[in-house]
């Protein structure tokens, strides 16, 4: 490519932009040729499918331990997953400002295409959109998926009082990890996003009969997803603080800057509801971590967190957006 920066031209549907195409997206996403040269993607379906979209706006653009396609893309595969179902297809359509660094892009993009590999999904459309300089910043990506239903019984209206909630991992690590990325704190840090496919741990999930619900906990965070169950359910949740799983580095910076994790956002967990009688050692092929965090309750309809000191606190619903553009 003739370009080390991308110029209004490379959107005009001209040579510049069939060279991205040929050069960049197309062997990174090991797309298949009839995708490639056609307006529109014939794709086949069996049985219910899931259908989800998205955009991505994180700043920084890269991370540690990912970068805004990295996040797109697990993005996207991890909203199918925990709906109960299996990724088949992806679209991808790029916003770029113009004069952003080719470099940048193909480093985006390569990343995007390994996630798609590990996860034996296929990129069958996309569209480039370049914006003069300064009518945005960077790049912006929005990428939609198509899955195969595996189980249509999850469901937030199947959870009952006395189900057990549960977290993957530890919480709020990608929040922590872009926000010290962004130098605006003076803060140095080690944090590492957990931005990664949940689907090792959500197909056994999937498969169990016990597990009435699964939601990954992106912007705003556990707290959120609770707020959620709570308000389509009527019913409360109890958590339990000295089982929510958080890492010492991420509970300091929080408590330095006036941050609560139960509101940051992860990108790679999973929080889950089963039957009281749900048994972590009878599930199948998890090789994951699985922390008991709360409970579902008839008592009431609020989000409470029982604290390590015996007492009950209100967990807020979440109002402002205490760190914008954290995917």
């Amino acid at each position: 490519m003739t370009h080390d920066i991308i110029t209004l031209a490379h959107g005009n549907g001209g040579r510049l932009t069939h060279e991205l195409i040929e050069h960049i997206f197309v062997p990174q996403f090991q797309m298949k040729r009839e995708y490639a040269n056609k307006d529109a993607a014939m794709i086949s379906c069996e049985g219910q499918m899931m259908f989800t979209t998205d955009g991505y706006t994180v700043d920084p653009i890269f991370f540690p331990g990912g970068d805004i396609g990295k996040l797109a893309v697990c993005g996207t595969l991890n909203d199918l997953l925990v709906s109960g179902s299996i990724p088949q297809y992806l679209t991808v359509n790029f916003f770029i400002e113009e004069g952003f660094s080719l470099q940048a892009l193909r480093r985006i993009v390569q990343s995007m295409g390994n996630v798609v590999s590990e996860n034996h999904v296929a990129i069958v459309a996309g569209d480039t959109k370049v914006l003069p300089k300064g009518e945005m910043v960077g790049i912006q990506i929005v990428t939609t998926g198509i899955g195969r239903v595996e189980n249509a019984r999850l469901s937030m209206s199947a959870i009952q009082p006395g189900d057990k909630l549960f977290v993957t991992g530890t919480l709020g690590d990608h929040g922590a990890a872009v926000m010290l990325a962004r130098d605006d704190y003076g803060l140095q840090g080690s944090v590492t996003s957990d931005c990664q496919s949940v689907r090792p741990l959500a197909d056994p999930l999937m498969k169990c009969t016990a597990v009435r619900f699964m939601r990954d906990p992106t912007r705003g965070g556990l707290a959120t997803v609770c707020h959620e169950i709570s308000h389509e359910t009527g019913l409360g949740i109890k958590l339990m603080e000295n089982n929510i799983p958080v890492r010492d580095d991420v509970r300091t910076y929080c408590e330095l800057l006036g941050f609560d994790p139960l509101y940051l956002a992860s990108e790679g967990r999973i929080v889950f509801v089963a039957s009281s009688n749900f048994a972590m050692d009878a599930l199948l092929g998890f090789s994951g971590d699985a922390y008991l965090i709360g409970e579902v309750t008839g008592e009431h309809q609020h989000v409470v967190m029982q604290t390590g000191l015996g007492a009950s606190k209100i967990v807020a619903e979440l109002e402002q957006d205490v760190l914008p553009r954290i995917c």
